[in-house]
């Protein structure tokens, strides 16, 4: 079929903004990402003298990174809107949160939606892939204390060790607060088989938009984080959100992304900006981390759970556009989640200025010295 005057013009227009798009991106990580690195440098005397003070600063630098990962997907036309609890009411407390995964642009989605959350970006722990520590972004992950885990049974016992020393050595002497993890170890797309085979072996249910999750990280977690006396103890029945604090982990929050038309998006779609503008849905249920069973087997059975209502959740928004609404309810409530595009403008143009000085200040280093 011949192509129209109008569809190559409408072609070459992608490309090109594809391409302005990625050298964008480039020169924002060759700025952003050394100075990050060169501003910690610096500060090394302040982290000796008043560490608390050293990570705060290097969660403000660190939410600001995440924040122009987010514009890529802001200014593309990428938006999310928000269904069920109100995770905003948690944001001060510890909490685990579990996603599903579909592709990489949900750590993108993550740190798009989580941005207007208080100073949850900031406190927050990721658990990524190991392949991650060697992405663009790797050496900004490990200086923040984010924790890379290899999949595969020859490194599970390993690795579940590994990420307990880690937790006790860095989550709360950098004052983190929010865990992410995605418990299912891999792309829907690469375990799916793997996962309806072991769930028709062991008379669990058939799965289509998620797999069944993995049991170690997220036990690991709960044991070295949660209260001795809050794991396994049931909630009394009014106790939700406005419950007095707790020591420890306090809250699992139940994170669900939905993509239009199950269509999910990809770091390169969110990088080029090639795909129409369109709005990814994220679902959130709160749960008191009294709730949540300690035994091995009770919590392999409740993480169960929480995916096959994922999987409902799911079934439902591809059926109708929504996510139902909570039982009780007659109608689900959505929120879209913005960002101001000044506060972005002047975030990245900060990174560019930040650049711009550290390559003044080498230069004078260089001339001094030869």
């Amino acid at each position: 079929m011949a192509v129209t005057l109008e569809q190559a013009r409408r072609v070459g227009y992608t490309c090109l903004k594809a391409l302005l798009r990625f050298a964008f991106m480039v020169a924002n990580n060759l700025v952003a990402i050394p100075s990050y690195v060169l501003y910690l440098i610096m500060l090394q005397p302040l982290r000796m003298l008043d560490s608390k003070s050293f990570w705060y600063i290097e969660g403000v630098l660190f939410k600001w990174l995440l924040a122009m990962v987010a514009s890529w997907g802001w200014w593309a036309g990428y938006t999310v809107v928000e269904w069920g609890d109100d995770v905003k009411a948690v944001s001060e407390d510890e909490a685990m949160v579990l996603v599903n995964h579909q592709a990489t642009g949900d750590v993108c989605t993550l740190m798009m939606c989580l941005q207007d959350k208080g100073t949850v970006v900031r406190q927050m722990m990721w658990l990524m892939d190991h392949i991650f520590k060697y992405t663009n972004f790797g050496i900004v992950s490990l200086i923040h204390g984010d924790f890379f885990i290899r999949q595969g049974r020859t490194h599970r016992d390993q690795q579940l060790v590994l990420l307990k020393d880690h937790l006790e050595k860095y989550y709360r002497s950098r004052n983190r607060k929010w865990i992410v993890l995605f418990p299912e170890g891999g792309f829907l797309r690469k375990r799916r088989e793997t996962s309806q085979a072991f769930a028709k072996k062991n008379n669990l249910p058939f799965l289509k938009h998620v797999t069944l999750p993995r049991l170690g990280a997220t036990q690991v977690i709960l044991k070295t984080l949660v209260a001795p006396q809050e794991n396994g103890t049931p909630a009394s029945g009014d106790t939700v959100i406005k419950e007095s604090k707790a020591k420890g982990l306090q809250w699992v929050i139940d994170t669900t992304i939905a993509y239009s038309k199950g269509e999910p998006i990809d770091i390169q779609t969110w990088i080029l900006g090639y795909r129409q503008p369109t709005v990814t849905h994220v679902h959130y249920r709160i749960f008191p981390v009294k709730d949540v069973p300690a035994e091995p087997e009770a919590l392999t059975d409740w993480l169960y759970q929480r995916f096959i209502e994922k999987e409902d959740l799911l079934t439902h928004f591809y059926e109708t556009g929504a996510f139902p609404p909570p039982k009780g309810q007659t109608k689900a409530i959505s929120r879209e989640m913005t960002l101001s595009n000044l506060w972005l403008v002047g975030i990245q143009s900060l990174a560019f200025l930040s650049g711009g000085m550290w390559y003044c200040i080498f230069q004078y280093l260089y001339h001094c010295l030869f």
